[in-house]
């Protein structure tokens, strides 16, 4: 016999998967953390020779780059986009919860608001 998909059990999925996230992140952090401070690090004399330019590709370059260098900096930034990430996540899993439950205005919400999400993340731009 099936068990129903009930709200409680969504709930129960929901929070563990956002305190799961949170964990993730806080680990993460911590060994880039821990890394950054083995490798010596030294504060930068001037704050402008961080800033790589406006093109979001040499951003997203450089994070990779120095991310499969291991570098401790790199891995911060994967904890902190990972913190990000998981109310994002929590969007996506609870859309797939009500489809299980078939709460079809829910679902339209639940779409929306990826949608928002989506538009503002890929319409974004820096400063």
């Amino acid at each position: 016999m099936k068990k129903n998909f009930t709200d409680v059990d969504l709930n129960r999925s929901v929070g563990n998967l956002l305190r799961l996230g949170v964990i993730l992140s806080v680990a993460t952090s911590l060994i880039g953390f821990i890394k950054l401070f083995t490798e010596g690090f030294v504060m930068p004399e001037k704050y402008s020779s961080l800033v790589v330019g406006t093109s979001s590709e040499k951003v997203w370059g450089q994070f990779w780059d120095s991310l499969c260098k291991g570098e401790g900096v790199a891995i911060i930034q994967l904890g902190i986009l990972l913190l990000i990430f998981t109310p994002l996540m929590r969007i996506i899993f609870a859309l797939i919860g009500y489809l299980k439950e078939k709460d079809y205005v829910y679902v339209v919400i639940s779409s929306i608001v990826l949608a928002i999400m989506a538009v503002s993340f890929f319409a974004g731009y820096a400063h």
